[in-house]
């Protein structure tokens, strides 16, 4: 009886593995680039390290939703099954549909080509984008250079690592993020303790008007996304009721410390005026010359590639987790349902993260994809988070472990922030916006066409079953007679 049992997913992570997988995605390269944009919206220091402030407490805000409903709903796949269990099926697949196509696909394409820009520092010919060999799919050639095959590398490697399953995937994991905390934690320690700056902007008591403080926060609330990670590995945290909680915590607010740190540090270095003019790839070089007189250009560069690569590790455990949901539900690619019983990994989904991931490495339409869909990033976030008020509402008796701090209120200032940089982004972008929306959309009917599939497949099965089923009582009736 036991070998027919199926294999389940490894409960084997902890709370502060879970806070890593959450600290990985979020800290990526936005914070290398995007206090760029805030000083060109904001001239004041203190208002920029208050929208920092205030956009790591609406992450926090979003974690302790999420929180809410992981403990509630502690299965794989993170918002697809808050959105499922709120709002019917469609919209949990249109959910999982973007975070495929683009969502972590992206995330993890983007980031493993910066990778190889990185590698190219010690190594040229890595980053070298000259085409080797183009591949003539219909519509999108996809390009294979040098910089391509040392992403595609990076990719491949870390997929490898995750379909062996937790065992291993949670020590490359930790030992990946808990490098790039403390190689971020001593560059600000170190920055302030010997660096040369001024800390006279960073007691100026000078404000900006509300209007620009609300405009900076969009960007600011795009660098802290990934606070949610957590909650997609949900069935494999041990003691989830309480460790999930412990982790979208814990991991946000490291994060939100990091960033008010960094961003300090950044304002301590560099005059206002000169950071808003600083070439979006050159940030973390130029705070680095003005502090300590040197471009320590080597270690940046190295620190980069860990850094960049826990966030493709984490996204490459995150992802799948969603896909796999989807496949037990019949609405993906079935493999990506299977566990392998050995590694107890979601093999099928991983694989397929990866190459999809792959693809869009190759395709050249990856900025275009990422933007787009970037709208629908924070859309379905908020929903997610809305999802606390609608199963509250409908499910007044369930148990609840834990409870969103500050409901109702935290919840909802999220979603009303999340409805103010949507209408904001579909104001100033029309177009990105509408094609984030087409993205979205575009997932219709093939929710429709797996759903048919499904239901074919249950009848199928049915219609295969029946004649046994029709048999066995009247020869059950035979035997009766006989005896």
């Amino acid at each position: 009886m036991t070998g027919n049992v199926s294999p389940s997913l490894d409960r084997r992570l902890g709370p502060l593995d879970a806070a890593a997988i959450v600290v990985s995605n979020v800290i990526g390269g936005g914070i290398f680039f995007v206090p760029i944009l805030v000083a060109q919206i904001l001239p004041d220091a203190r208002s920029i390290l208050i929208v920092w402030a205030v956009g790591g407490g609406l992450a926090f805000a979003g974690a302790m939703a999420y929180a809410e409903l992981a403990a509630l709903r502690p299965h794989a796949g993170g918002e697809y099954v808050y959105l499922r269990e709120a709002y019917g099926p469609a919209a949990a697949f249109l959910s999982g549909w973007t975070s495929f196509v683009a969502g972590f696909s992206g995330g993890i394409a983007a980031s493993a080509l910066a990778l190889a820009d990185y590698v190219g520092r010690f190594a040229p010919a890595a980053a070298d984008v000259t085409p080797l060999l183009t591949l003539p799919v219909p519509g999108i050639p996809l390009n294979v250079s040098p910089k391509t095959l040392v992403a595609l590398v990076a990719i491949t490697g870390l997929a490898l690592v995750h379909i062996r399953g937790l065992r291993l995937g949670r020590v490359v994991q930790n030992v990946l993020a808990g490098t790039k905390v403390a190689a971020l934690v001593i560059f600000v320690a170190l920055g302030f303790a010997i660096g040369r700056g001024t800390p006279t902007p960073l007691v100026s008591s000078a404000t900006t008007g509300i209007t620009p403080m609300l405009l900076a926060l969009i960007p600011v609330m795009f660098t802290y996304s990934g606070w949610n990670a957590a909650a997609y590995v949900a069935e494999e945290v041990r003691s989830p009721e309480r460790n999930l909680p412990l982790a979208l915590g814990l991991g946000t607010l490291a994060v939100v410390a990091i960033y008010l740190g960094l961003n300090a540090l950044y304002l301590y270095a560099v005059p206002i005026a000169e950071l808003a003019a600083v070439p979006g790839a050159r940030l973390i070089d130029t705070v680095a010359e003005h502090l300590f007189g040197v471009v320590a250009g080597g270690l940046l560069a190295a620190f980069s590639i860990v850094s960049l690569a826990a966030g493709v590790s984490a996204m490459l455990i995150a992802g799948p987790r969603v896909y796999f949901a989807m496949a037990r539900d019949g609405v993906f690619a079935a493999r990506a349902g299977d566990i392998h019983p050995r590694s107890r990994a979601p093999v099928g989904a991983v694989v397929a993260q990866a190459m999809w991931s792959g693809v869009l490495v190759l395709s050249g339409t990856l900025s275009e994809l990422v933007s787009y869909t970037g709208f629908a990033v924070v859309l379905f976030s908020a929903i997610a988070v809305a999802a606390v008020f609608v199963l509250r509402y409908r499910q007044p008796n369930a148990r609840r472990p834990f409870r969103a701090w500050g409901y109702p209120w935290a919840p909802a200032i999220f979603v009303a922030a999340s409805a103010v940089m949507l209408v904001n982004e579909i104001w100033r972008s029309p177009g990105t916006s509408a094609a984030g929306l087409a993205i979205m959309t575009a997932g219709v009917p093939v929710y429709w066409w797996m759903r048919r599939r499904a239901v074919n497949n249950t009848d199928s099965v049915r219609s295969s079953r029946a004649p046994s089923l029709a048999v066995n009582p009247s020869r059950d009736r035979g035997e009766r007679r006989a005896r």
